[in-house]
């Protein structure tokens, strides 16, 4: 992880005040308040703001069910009930913004998600540091036989070296390409004062995707929670799930109790067609039933053979 002296400096001083409020505070979140948390070589995420608590979810829903929901009336209960039913517009009442500092490779697929708001360091106003993430030896991969967005074994040996070297070469050699075109050093001075330098807005289109920018990302919980149901997934990509895995964390910290509803009914539950849930009534009555006589195609009846596997 890697901030600059200046972000460094803004966080200590930040961290070191302390405000009188009347709104709902989460000593948990706080704890950890500015605070970068690491992720991949340079990276981090840290929560900078956030707004309401499990409380504001069950006071946005209890306007609406007001006193006829006896059997959810404690908190956990309901915010248990709302998240197995999907009636999600309580937990839009909450809100976070983090600031993300993450390879352009992580945010191109990350800004696929259109329920923030957004603001990113400008390329075209500032120059880039010379950051850019480089893959962990575990996570060298080949591309999978069986899955087109997936990979497969890992790289080894001289291959593995091999590609590694490449991608540190290639880095390097765009960054330094990049500030002969600029010829600017980060202070705004001139390398060289015999030539003028190309535009920054130019000259960044030379990096490389593995360079890191950063972003402020605001949204609100539940839109969050959707967001880390596909990021946190075991299929996500490698490199942005390590950043959903540790907003995860600050969920958890933030809203316990939605956080463990969200684990129980969206992240450890499991969603059946109608044609599967006939297959398993089925199967419940003792009758033997397998793909073809399912009705399921062949991979949706693995997707539910995996879902009804025994644990261990």
């Amino acid at each position: 992880m890697t901030v600059t002296p200046e972000q460094a400096a803004e966080i200590a001083a930040l961290r070191s005040q302390t405000q009188p409020t009347r709104r709902a505070t989460v000593p948990a979140l706080e704890d950890i308040l500015y605070e970068p948390l690491p992720v991949l070589d340079h990276g981090f995420v840290r929560v900078v703001d956030y707004m309401g608590d499990d409380a504001a979810v069950v006071q946005a829903a209890r306007v609406s069910y007001g006193r006829g929901t006896k059997k959810v009336s404690e908190d956990r209960g309901l915010i248990n009930y709302l998240m197995r039913h999907r009636h999600t517009t309580p937990f839009e009442m909450c809100e976070i913004k983090y600031h993300v500092k993450l390879p352009i490779f992580v945010a191109r697929q990350w800004i696929r998600h259109r329920t923030a708001n957004v603001n990113e360091y400008s390329a075209r106003y500032s120059i880039l540091d010379n950051e850019f993430y480089l893959p962990a030896p575990d996570q060298l991969a080949a591309q999978s036989s069986s899955n087109r967005q997936g990979r497969g074994d890992l790289l080894t040996g001289d291959e593995a070296q091999h590609v590694m070297a490449l991608l540190k070469r290639d880095a390097m050699q765009s960054y330094a390409s990049y500030e002969e075109m600029l010829n600017e050093r980060p202070d705004g001075s001139k390398r060289d004062e015999g030539r003028e330098g190309l535009a920054r807005e130019l000259a960044r289109m030379n990096l490389t995707l593995n360079f890191y920018t950063q972003w402020y990302w605001k949204t609100d919980l539940l839109n969050l929670l959707h967001f880390l149901s596909l990021r946190a997934d075991s299929h996500a990509q490698y490199e942005i799930r390590v950043y959903a895995e540790a907003m995860l964390d600050t969920v958890k910290r933030w809203v316990p109790a939605c956080h463990d509803a969200f684990m129980e009914y969206r992240i450890g539950g499991a969603s059946l067609s109608a044609t599967g849930i006939k297959a398993v009534r089925r199967m419940l009555a003792g009758e033997a039933v397998d793909q073809a006589s399912s009705g399921l195609s062949a991979r949706e009846w693995r997707e539910l053979m995996a879902v009804l596997k025994p644990e261990g």
